[in-house]
């Protein structure tokens, strides 16, 4: 068997801790890990680490956390390490040129597409907002155009019609990790195939923006409910009624029939019926919602203390 490889870890996020956990329990040897500065987190806006940092203390790792791999101590701390490989996955930060050069077996990344489909910061999103029928996880090499490196290896993920982004990152996460070990397993033994992408075939996920949440009513239903699904968890969906801001959790497609009514029409509203809205092509029934500063509750709940009733309009049409 070959020599375990010492590995530099780089990411934040709950979806990088499956691949850095998957590592950790590996032959191979976690030298250190690069994420994040602790920022305010959760309801109190209390500054703490993120779900990597909390990773590696339980492993006893050593953790840095720069606000910029600019910093020349940072810089020196890793052209002294000696490693063999980097591992990115979502990290938050581009990489710069001289950190490429570093390692021996250069640095590679787990995104969470099938590339060269949703390069850029948000793929998990923008794949259910555009109501694709599968995602997965690509393990690519960094280079210094954005996710524009050579493949390694894929694993393909469905998306279900209502899964949102909460549902499906975590089932990425799980893949990336696995499929992840394989291709540093391999890069231990050999050089492996890489391939090229097709930049023609390229397109892109930019970061997602918190006043993407507006609903637009005047679009067709099957687009409103793709675009509630991928900001679930966040920012969230929502639109705008006589009780102020309403968050939509969870929506399901409704009658194809177009109503002669205004988009953003409220049809039903009652405990038999649900709460249906009118769209611009189609219904949309809104299953679970939220005021500012409630609860999300399911609709007839949330009817219950804030009557919506039929033929009222929901935002801007």
């Amino acid at each position: 068997m070959s020599r375990p490889l010492r590995i530099v870890f780089f990411g934040t996020p709950a979806f990088a801790v499956p691949t850095l956990d998957a590592l950790l329990a590996s032959r191979h040897d976690v030298v250190l890990v690069v994420t994040q500065p602790d920022r305010p987190r959760g309801r109190g806006q209390r500054v703490s680490p993120g779900p990597v940092r909390q990773c590696a203390d339980a492993a006893s790792v050593p953790v840095v956390q720069p606000e910029t791999l600019r910093d020349p101590d940072i810089r020196g701390q890793l052209e002294s390490l000696a490693w063999d490989l980097g591992v990115v996955a979502a990290y938050g930060r581009l990489l710069p040129s001289w950190l490429l050069a570093l390692p021996r077996l250069g640095l590679i990344n787990v995104h969470a597409s099938l590339l060269p489909r949703h390069r850029g910061a948000s793929p998990i999103h923008r794949a259910v907002m555009e109501g694709d029928p599968e995602t997965g996880v690509t393990i690519m090499r960094v280079v210094q155009a954005l996710d524009a490196g050579a493949m390694l290896a894929t694993v393909r993920v469905p998306i279900g019609p209502d899964d949102t982004t909460a549902d499906i990152e975590p089932r990425l996460a799980t893949a990336g990790a696995a499929l992840l070990l394989e291709v540093v397993d391999r890069l231990a033994d050999g050089p492996v195939d890489e391939v090229p992408q097709d930049d023609s075939a390229a397109t892109y996920a930019p970061r997602i923006r918190k006043e993407e949440g507006l609903i637009d009513w005047s679009q067709p239903a099957r687009a409103i409910h793709n675009h509630i699904r991928g900001l679930t968890p966040w920012p969230r969906a929502y639109t705008t009624g006589p009780h102020g801001r309403l968050i939509v959790h969870r929506s399901r497609l409704g009658s194809a029939t177009t109503p002669d009514v205004p988009p953003g029409t409220i049809l039903t509203a009652s405990p038999q019926e649900g709460l249906t809205v009118a769209t611009g092509d189609g219904t949309l029934a809104l299953l679970i919602l939220q005021s500012d500063g409630g609860r999300a509750l399911d609709a007839v709940a949330f009817l219950s203390g804030h009557p919506l009733p039929p033929g009222t309009r929901l935002g801007p049409a």
